[in-house]
């Protein structure tokens, strides 16, 4: 398998100001992705590129430098200013444009960045793309002549055409009147969307996150931080409470009792809704990540399930192989293929949002059939070139742990494809046994 020098598993992404994430070089993303698409068009039309972002001051400066690279490359480019980066995915498809960009580091801190990219359906690029766009950047900036140069202009609709996009996917008999739903934007992409999907459907929102200053996005808010979310579900004294990530493609939920959901356990309320319907369409897609109880619980009813690789990217993969509609990953990145070409929180909200209106449950009924095993995650930090995988001691503590867990839990490592990190999982039955776990392997991977 080649070796992707910039690409990670979600597109480019690192700290603000540090390569690949400097204006140069995203300025060289923009032209060498501007070359591609242009060489790709025929009978002399233009291509042109729809550039979305989140709520991070840097998205300032890394628009400008995508526009200049794409520009100089004789690519048109659309700008809709902050939005979920599955809009920016829709409204791809939906303008019939070559190619779509967001500007977004998703759930990391704000001093980071990155660039997501979208072909012209509406899919995350595959292997074979990226490596091309990574070849095409060696060859260095070759500006087309004046006469060519791509034009700019800005989509001032877009957050209104996603807010319909997103009514549209749930079923026009039904309403969520009579429910109070606590909705927490993170300081992110959806700070406007969000609210007004959930609020024109029906229902009763308290909105939080939603005050973006280009520096707080995700700090103590999101998906990531479901204790604000929790809390704020009971202050109000809620139905539910509905959080996504800074780019609002990643979801979890809190229940009136302030119990929190993760992806493991709406994917398993989406999945067994349709399967009782008739709607299901196959079987399911995880990943290395997906928690064994969900698996069981599939099992038992009868439902296939498949692992992908971590990243929805990969479920995407799979699902298409299979021709099967649901997928996702306990982080909260939720696809159904039915209703959008990628995972959506908002959308993957909305369908947990059916199952439990048409069922007349709550969030705890509908995911009551699924036990998931206790999981201990630890982030390792390492250097980029450290070869952890090769020490004695961590093959060592990995063996005497794997013999521990047979038959009985799981461990995964796995470095991250968006930090400069080790992720060590382990699953077993007992929450202890699991922490002891992963706290010996995680020390092994520092050493």
């Amino acid at each position: 398998m080649s070796k992707r020098k910039y690409f990670g598993t979600d597109g480019v992404r690192g700290e603000v100001g540090v390569a690949p994430i400097t204006p140069d070089f995203v300025m060289m993303l923009g032209h060498a992705t501007g070359r591609l698409l242009r060489a790709q068009m025929r009978n002399g039309k233009r291509a042109a590129v729809l550039i979305g972002k989140d709520t991070r001051i840097s998205g300032y400066m890394l628009e400008a430098a995508l526009e200049a690279g794409l520009s100089s490359a004789g690519v048109d480019t659309v700008l809709t200013g902050p939005l979920p980066t599955p809009a920016i995915a829709y409204l791809t498809r939906a303008l019939r444009l070559q190619a779509g960009l967001v500007i977004s580091a998703s759930h990391n801190p704000f001093a980071d960045n990155g660039i997501k990219f979208f072909n012209g359906d509406g899919d995350k690029l595959s292997d074979a793309a990226e490596e091309g766009i990574e070849a095409e950047i060696d060859l260095g900036l070759r500006c087309v002549p004046s006469g060519e140069l791509g034009k700019a202009k800005r989509l001032n609709d877009a957050p209104g055409r996603y807010v319909e996009f997103c009514k549209r996917a749930f079923p026009s008999e039904l309403t969520l009147r009579g429910l109070k739903i606590v909705i927490d934007s993170a300081h992110g992409a959806a700070y406007q969307v969000a609210p007004s999907v959930f609020h024109e459907l029906g229902a009763e929102v308290v909105s939080l996150g939603a005050s973006p200053d280009g520096m707080n996005i995700n700090k103590g808010v999101g998906a990531t931080h479901p204790d604000y979310l929790r809390e704020m579900v009971l202050k109000h004294e809620a139905d539910l409470g509905i959080a996504v990530d800074g780019d609002a493609d990643r979801l979890l939920m809190v229940d009136a009792a302030g119990h929190t959901y993760d992806g493991d356990q709406l994917v398993y309320i989406i999945a067994s809704h349709r399967a009782a319907k008739g709607e299901l369409g196959g079987g399911v897609v995880g990943t290395q990540m997906t928690n064994y109880g969900l698996e069981s619980a599939f099992h038992k009813r009868g439902i296939e399930f498949a692992r992908a690789k971590v990243g929805d990217r990969y479920v995407l993969e799979i699902l298409r192989q299979k021709k099967w509609l649901i997928g996702g990953e306990n982080s909260g990145h939720i696809l159904c293929l039915d209703r959008h070409s990628t995972g959506d929180a908002i959308i993957a909200a909305l369908e947990v949002l059916r199952a439990l209106v048409e069922r007349d449950v709550s969030l705890a009924d509908a995911a009551a059939d699924v036990t998931l095993l206790p999981q201990e995650l630890i982030n390792v930090r390492i250097d980029k070139a450290s070869p952890w995988a090769d020490k004695p001691a961590v093959k060592a503590t990995l063996a005497d742990w794997e013999a521990k867990l047979a038959g009985h839990g799981r461990i995964l490592l796995r470095p991250s494809g968006t930090e400069p990190v080790v992720r060590v999982m382990v699953e077993a039955e007992d929450a202890a046994l699991a922490r002891q776990g992963a706290e010996a392997i995680a020390a092994a991977v520092a050493a």
